[in-house]
């Protein structure tokens, strides 16, 4: 029994062992599966890396898919969102799954600028215009050279002024993503010399009824051709007895050559006379002269709609009100296109035209009012800017650019001409053409000019151009197409003044002024009114208008409007020169920073210098309380008397421990609070 035992237990453990290494099911696969950054910004990537037991064939599912190999490594590509990517494994024990995320950080994105010249190749004296835009920028700063310095918007254009070797322009974007930078570069190709001319009379004053001998040369020049006092082809050199004078005449000489055109002009004053006007330029100066060759600064404003809007009595209190201020210029529509009480009708109801915008059919009622207003001026002394057909901001309705393209350049210049014989014995008048617009058909200023050039063949008018913003007259148009310009300007907003004024004096030595900035009460307040037309004029200008809102046209409030901060106190500019007897005529911009040595500052904060040519004064207008390093070696001392001019009352207040010596440098902390101008003049 005992041995039937044991064989039945050794058997029983056999059939175990058998049962268990033979028939049983297979292991069940695992898998593991992981992203590496778990987390990424924006364009990012990560590498997904799994493996596995078990398996024989893996598929992809979530942000990815297809078949993939039991293990390996997959980069996911760029992400913009975040992602979950899912790995199913199987094999004959069954399937198996993991999961692996990338989130997504939170990134600002970087700015992106773009700067372009067009042309990128120009002739030497020409211009390119450039124009930039940005995105994830809320500041630009320009650099690389004069003109194009300081803060930028963050879209825009810009002309480079006249270019005379070839030049890099830098732009530099921020915002809270960083900082892009944009380069943009214009070439210039040699041309030949350009003419030069000079004109002199001997003697510049006559008795009435006498005469004066012009004597003239020129080089590069094949031809000659006078105008104004005397007319006709002239030679290369030479020399002319005028006729009798009765009114002082300037006589102009164009001379022409390969290399273009020059010209230089001279004046003839009649001894005894008083008369300021009709003004002109002269070839070399940087400023308007009056009849009797006086320096003439532009001191004005802006009642665009004077003419049409407001009658008689409402136009003598405006323009007797300025002229008590020390305005001694208007600048004035002749004709309304919307900016009236009933447009284009004044206030009498006169229409400018017999039929509805048909400028061959002037109406004689309302050129009459025009007169009177015009007369009033004259009375006063003043200068009247006249636009005889104002084309109207980027050519809308404001304005009559649609009119005269319908009317086109014939009419145009017969209406031109009409103007020029109606207001021919007013000397006290500046034409100005275009009106807030760069013309596509330049042909239609063009007209205008041309008719009232007609009529005045001796040019005792000076013309100028207004275009859009940011654009001086020299810019859009040229003297040799357009001989009837004669006088450049600058149309800039309230931070540009000084850089755009630096570009045209820089470019041309014709006389340029401020035509239009920020307007008082809509731009800029009164200090900023100040800022602009001192930036102007220490950059160069023989002159500067302003403006003021609701005045320029006229809207409700306008009377008390006359006397706002602004106009109130600009009078005080003329008495800087006046109560020092500083000559503004020969002032030098100090546009490359050798006078004023430390940082001049940038838009609204930009102070400006300029150096009297033979060191007798420096004049430095600061529109904050900030410190300025002077070059007191640039003034001729040897000793230097210092005052600060206060814009805002027309005081001066001398400096502490004046006068100082003209040697090294010295820096002189401005009054806070306000604006400021340091009066620094040579002394014994």
């Amino acid at each position: 029994m005992s041995g039937l035992v044991s064989l039945l237990v050794a058997c029983g453990g056999g059939g175990a062992a058998d049962s268990s290494g033979g028939g049983g099911t297979a292991p069940s696969p695992t898998v593991t599966l992981s992203a590496s950054p778990v987390s990424v910004s924006a364009g990012g990537a990560s590498t997904l890396t799994w493996s596995s037991t078990n398996a024989t064939s893996c598929t992809a599912s979530g942000t990815w898919s297809g078949a993939k190999a039991v293990s390996g490594s997959e980069g996911t590509g760029a992400l913009n969102a975040a992602a979950t990517y899912n790995l199913s494994c199987t094999g004959a024990g069954g399937t198996a799954q993991a999961s692996a995320s990338v989130a997504m950080t939170s990134t600002t994105p970087a700015p992106t600028v773009t700067l372009t010249a067009a042309p990128t190749s120009v002739s030497s004296g020409a211009s390119s215009t450039l124009t930039w835009s940005s995105t994830n920028a809320t500041s630009c700063t320009a650099s690389g050279v004069a003109g194009w310095t300081g803060a930028k918007t963050t879209a825009g254009t810009q002309s480079t002024g006249a270019l005379s070797a070839n030049v890099s322009y830098t732009l530099s974007c921020t915002g809270a993503g960083g900082t892009a930078q944009a380069t943009a570069s214009v070439s210039v190709t040699a041309t030949t010399p350009a003419p030069t001319v000079t004109l002199t009379a001997a003697p510049t004053s006559v008795a009435s009824g006498a005469s004066s001998t012009l004597t003239w040369t020129s080089t590069n020049a094949t031809s000659c051709t006078a105008s104004g006092g005397w007319s006709g082809a002239k030679a290369t050199a030479g020399s002319q007895g005028t006729s009798a004078l009765t009114t002082a005449t300037t006589f102009t000489l164009s001379c022409t050559g390969a290399g273009g055109t020059g010209q230089a002009s001279a004046t003839v004053s009649i001894i005894g006379s008083t008369a300021t006007y009709p003004l002109h330029v002269e070839a070399g100066k940087r400023y308007l002269l009056d009849a009797q060759n006086r320096p003439f600064l532009i001191q004005g404003d802006s009642p665009w709609s004077l003419i049409a809007r407001l009658n008689d009595t409402d136009a003598e209190t405006y323009l007797e009100t300025r002229r008590q201020q020390g305005f001694n210029t208007v600048m004035v529509n002749l004709i309304e296109h919307k900016f009236s009480d009933n447009p284009p009708n004044n206030a009498s109801g006169d229409a400018p035209f017999t039929t509805a915008g048909d400028f061959s059919k002037p109406n004689e009622a309302y050129f009459a009012h025009a007169e009177t207003v015009i007369s009033k001026a004259n009375a006063k002394g003043m200068l009247v800017l006249l636009a005889p057909a104002y084309m109207g901001y980027q050519g809308g309705d404001e304005g009559w650019y649609s009119e005269m393209s319908s009317n086109g350049a014939t009419k145009l210049r017969a209406y031109g001409q009409y103007v020029a014989n109606r207001f021919k014995n007013y000397d006290n008048i500046i034409w100005v053409e275009g009106g807030d617009y760069n013309p596509p058909d330049k042909t239609l200023a063009r007209a205008v000019a041309n008719g009232i050039r007609d009529v005045d063949t001796t040019g005792k008018w000076l013309q100028t151009f207004h275009g859009g913003r940011g654009t001086g007259a020299l810019e859009f148009l040229n003297t040799t197409s357009d001989p009837w310009l004669t006088l450049n300007n600058i149309y800039t907003d309230a931070t540009t003044v000084v850089s755009e004024a630096n570009g045209q004096y820089a470019g041309s030595s014709m006389p340029f002024f401020l035509i239009e900035a920020g307007y008082e009460n809509n731009d800029v307040d009164g200090a900023g009114v100040r800022m602009q037309a001192y930036q102007a004029v220490l950059s160069g200008a023989t002159g500067q208008m302003m403006g003021n809102f609701p005045v320029w046209y006229f809207g409700s409030g306008w009377q008390s409007a006359l006397t706002a901060t602004g106009a109130a106190t600009l009078g005080h500019l003329p008495e800087l020169f006046s109560t020092t007897s500083i000559a503004w005529w020969n002032l030098v911009p100090d546009s490359n920073g050798t006078v004023l040595t430390s940082s001049p500052g940038s838009g609204s904060n930009r102070a400006v210098a300029a150096r009297v040519n033979d060191g007798s004064a420096v004049l430095a207008f600061t529109p904050v309380s900030q410190t300025l390093t002077i070059d007191m070696t640039k003034l001729a001392g040897p000793n230097i008397g210092a005052r600060w001019f206060n814009p805002a009352t027309g005081s001066l207040t001398a400096i502490s421990g004046s006068p100082f010596a003209n040697t090294g440098s010295h820096s002189f902390a401005a009054p806070g609070g306000q604006d400021s101008v340091l009066v620094l003049q040579s002394q014994p």
